[in-house]
């Protein structure tokens, strides 16, 4: 929503794809069991739930800086925030996902439950069903995409208004990755 907010509906569906992307890396992961290792070994989950939590506390942190750079910087004040590439978009989407544990355990603890005990290919099962949770999911996200930037073309924000809201969301990312550093293990 951020994404699409600040750049347009692309940015944003750039960012839905990644997320989505990263889903199926979990998804695959689940099915051919990496994640039952991530969720049964303490270092695996301790390291991946680290790289997470520090990538959400470098994203929330870039966010912060190149704010304040910008509102420092007079002949950029009411510039609109640098545009980054798509493919970074969908980078940052994917990494975030990806390097997320509870993802992982997610699936491990969800799609079982739909996934009858007599299935022949129960790897299949998994994939098949964990494939349209991640479609339904990018419908969901892209929706989300398109409303937002559909919003912030009607709201016109002041600059002032608008660099607050990205202080913020830094600071929920950073928040967030602080949170996701210190869980404990449920």
């Amino acid at each position: 929503m951020a994404r699409s907010a600040a750049h347009g509906w692309r940015a944003g569906s750039a960012a839905a794809l990644g997320i989505g992307a990263g889903t199926f890396v979990h998804v695959f992961a689940a099915a051919i069991g990496l994640s039952a290792l991530l969720a049964t070994s303490s270092t695996a989950f301790a390291v991946v739930k680290y790289l997470g939590a520090a990538y959400l506390l470098y994203v929330g942190f870039s966010m912060l800086i190149a704010r304040k750079q910008s509102a420092s910087d007079a002949s950029t004040a009411l510039a609109p925030p640098p545009a980054l590439s798509y493919r970074r978009i969908f980078a940052q989407g994917f990494l975030t996902n990806v390097l997320n544990p509870k993802v992982a355990v997610f699936f491990l603890a969800f799609v079982p439950q739909f996934i009858a005990p007599e299935a022949s290919n129960k790897a299949l099962a998994f994939i098949v069903l964990g494939c349209i949770f991640n479609f339904n999911g990018m419908l969901w996200c892209h929706f989300l995409a398109v409303s937002s930037a559909f919003a912030s073309q009607r709201i016109q924000a002041s600059e002032t208004l608008s660099r607050w809201l990205n202080r913020l969301i830094g600071g929920v990312f950073m928040s967030l990755g602080i949170k996701l550093g210190l869980a404990e293990r449920t």
